[in-house]
């Protein structure tokens, strides 16, 4: 636990893990690593740090209204959660946009998707997911900040109708739990549809409902740890990597982030939310330290999970200008290198625009009676996949 008013340093440094995880899986996808054998499933599930980002979402931002009803306090504005929200995405992630659609507007571009104006005003809505062609290069995996911000509109509604309208308003974690795992359940059902019906193209397997599940494990999370119940950190490490293995089998599909096989879709979607919730419980419910927690508190982690959320804007900007200096092209060079020096390049450049926006960023302090871990958490997000095939990121 830390201090009041404090971040968790460990949270923090989980986010600069799946933010490098992020890079790597690039790495692997843009030099041709995607390969049909065991090295090529471990580097297509490095994507996994998509669902631990989301997972540390819905633990993060679902926590004040768990600690409201627990505690007899009132639920948290949902004026002042929008605000904050805006205010930590929103300026970093159109200077991104902009200053892509400026690099690439001289740059050559063989994607030839998100072009004109229609597509800038996509990529600034982040409504890019809804339908084919909006994604940009260099800005491809913003898909999944398209999602998050789909949940941080519909966190509120879910916050009352699990707490104030199923438990009315009482502490009640039994309960709780149960409706949140009945939200869950519309995951595995959206899985069946997309794949069955032709109500929708193949772009609605990457909206909200594909991953409400992976958030709401962790706002599962949020109720676990209020209700003071306690895992081991050795078991629940052991547990993520073994489910990591199993992930990195056929039984999940072929290198994408939904596979074309609804069963492998829906094995996929389990093994990650198994192996994110693990991850992140380790530190939020886990008892003693554990090499996690310890590993992801160190001062390197943590100085890089500050930044985490700006070289998920930037890195891919940047691998494209890597690929080129290091004389490689698509799919063909060292993943290893192309990660290294991508790493180096977006350090620098997220650190400057997190300087540059932190006066406008940072959460005010605030004096919380107890504990707290993060009062105004990252949204971090993940891989993309292709824009119309949905195949690789």
């Amino acid at each position: 636990m830390t201090a009041a008013g404090t971040r968790d340093g460990a949270l923090t440094g989980l986010r600069a893990l799946a933010a490098l995880l992020v890079v790597g899986t690039h790495a692997g996808f843009w030099t041709g690593k995607y390969t049909d054998d065991a090295l090529g499933y471990v580097w297509a599930r490095l994507e996994i740090g998509v669902a631990v980002f989301f997972v540390l979402s819905g633990f993060l931002l679902f926590r004040p209204w768990v600690r409201s009803v627990a505690r007899g306090r009132p639920a948290p504005s949902t004026r002042t959660y929008a605000w904050h929200r805006a205010r930590r995405i929103l300026p970093a992630y159109w200077i991104v946009v902009i200053a892509t659609y400026l690099i690439y507007a001289v740059h050559e571009d063989d994607g030839r998707t998100g072009l004109g104006w229609s597509g800038f005003v996509r990529n600034v809505t982040l409504t890019q997911i809804y339908g084919f062609g909006h994604l940009h290069t260099g800005l491809t995996q913003m898909w999944s900040l398209a999602v998050e911000a789909s949940f941080y509109a519909l966190l509120p509604v879910l916050a009352w109708l699990a707490i104030r309208i199923c438990c009315r308003g009482r502490w009640r974690p039994g309960l709780l739990v149960t409706v949140l795992c009945g939200f869950a359940c519309v995951t595995p059902l959206w899985i069946v549809f997309t794949h069955n019906s032709s109500a929708f193209d193949v772009t609605a397997r990457l909206w909200l409902p594909g991953f409400l599940a992976w958030f709401v494990g962790g706002m599962v999370l949020a109720v676990v740890a209020e209700a003071g119940h306690r895992i081991s950190p050795a078991l629940a490490t052991a547990g993520a990597l073994f489910a990591f293995v199993l992930a990195c089998t056929p039984a999940a599909g072929e290198a994408t982030i939904v596979p074309e096989d609804p069963g492998a879709a829906f094995a996929k979607s389990v093994l990650y939310l198994a192996i994110a919730m693990l991850l992140v419980g380790t530190l939020t419910i886990g008892h003693g330290t554990g090499l996690l927690r310890r590993v992801c508190a160190s001062a390197p982690l943590v100085w890089v999970g500050e930044i985490s959320y700006e070289i998920f804007l930037v890195h891919l900007v940047v691998m494209e200008f890597v690929m080129d200096l290091l004389g490689y092209s698509a799919f063909q060079g060292s993943a290893a290198g192309v990660f290294v020096v991508t790493t180096a390049f977006s350090v620098p450049v997220a650190r400057a625009l997190y300087r540059l926006l932190r006066p406008v960023t940072a959460p005010k302090p605030v004096l919380a009676a107890g504990p707290r871990l993060d009062p105004d958490p990252d949204p971090d997000p993940d891989p993309d996949p292709d824009p119309v095939t949905v195949r690789g990121p």
